[in-house]
């Protein structure tokens, strides 16, 4: 297993960065998590921590060296998450849950499988071109799909900020599953959150994706998104990797990358061995259940209005009582 990775987080002009990201490894997995703690709920970079303190925990556990049921384990991990974020807040006594957004990636055996709830994006991309990319759990992506509004409402609606679905909630997040997307060298993931991609439009993050190694293309993206935003920037973060291949056991020839220093090589880890940029304060083993053992996680079907009305004014109003503590 090859790959080249990046990643890159600033705090744009806000007082707190609630953005987080981070991946772990083994010899045959790969994990990708990016979480933004919501803005206006108290303490929501604690709740984009403890998220990807949770999935990673999980990862670490289970990855042995690779994931037995992996879109099992994407919807046990996030919900994990979820409750520790509940569990976190009823130890602290606090007045309110902190909420976040969340995007996480799983790749082995030359295949990739994505979850998000909220709208941290990730983006699948081959030779300059979106082959997917995951939809917000916003109220205008709802209008969307439903053909309310049109699909370039989406840059202008003023409910484009207004999600249903997050980590925290008092209601039970739907976690949305990807299907299994078979990794080709040279393909691209790009996890990151609004502050990036509500500034800069798809084609133009591919091209720049494209045209430059993650190296380089990830502190572009990032500039770029903070200079259009100006002095009133969300914080912005990104985290890529171009795929280079699962490496001569999979049969598959690597791409040859144009500095090799940037390529991590696990071909020749041991079985047990991880390495994570996700660290601290890990949970406890009683808070990450074994994909085996584990009751059977809520169907991930779709919120219908009445639902998706009830989330935001519920979100929104944690938003205002959050609001007036903070004053």
């Amino acid at each position: 297993m090859q790959f080249s990775v990046y990643q890159e987080s600033h705090i744009g002009g806000r007082k707190v960065n609630q953005d987080r990201m981070g991946y772990s490894f083994t010899r045959d997995a790969l994990l990708l998590v990016l979480a933004d703690g919501m803005g206006g709920h108290l303490r929501g970079e604690v709740a984009a921590t403890i998220a990807l303190q949770t999935i990673s925990t999980m990862f670490q556990q289970q990855a042995t060296p690779y994931v037995k049921k992996p879109e099992r384990f994407l919807e046990l991990a996030c919900m994990a998450a979820h409750h520790e974020i509940h569990r976190y807040s009823a130890a602290n006594n606090l007045p309110d849950t902190p909420r976040t957004t969340v995007v996480v990636c799983l790749i082995q055996h030359n295949t990739a499988i994505w979850a998000h709830v909220g709208d941290s994006r990730l983006y699948w991309l081959r030779g300059g071109q979106v082959l997917a990319r995951t939809r917000d759990h916003s109220h205008v992506e709802s209008l969307i799909a439903r053909g309310v509004v049109p699909p370039s409402a989406r840059a202008t609606h003023p409910d484009r900020n207004k999600l249903y679905n997050c980590l925290g909630a008092g209601v039970v997040p739907r976690i949305e599953l990807s299907g299994r997307a078979s990794l080709l060298p040279g393909d691209q993931l790009l996890l990151c959150s609004d502050g990036l991609w509500s500034m800069l439009p798809d084609d133009d993050m591919a091209h720049r994706l494209t045209t430059q190694m993650v190296v380089r293309a990830v502190p572009d993206l990032v500039s770029t998104a903070l200079a259009k935003a100006g002095a009133g920037s969300d914080n912005v973060t990104a985290l890529a990797i171009m795929w280079q291949g699962g490496g001569v056991t999979d049969g598959i020839a690597t791409v040859t990358a144009p500095d090799m220093s940037t390529v991590i090589s696990t071909e020749a880890l041991p079985e047990d061995l991880h390495s994570t940029t996700i660290h601290g304060g890990a949970p406890d083993k009683a808070a990450v259940p074994d994909v085996a053992d584990a009751d059977p996680a809520p169907e991930p079907d779709a919120f219908n209005d009445d639902e998706i009305e009830r989330a935001i004014a519920e979100i929104r109003g944690a938003i205002e009582k959050s609001s007036q503590i903070l004053k």
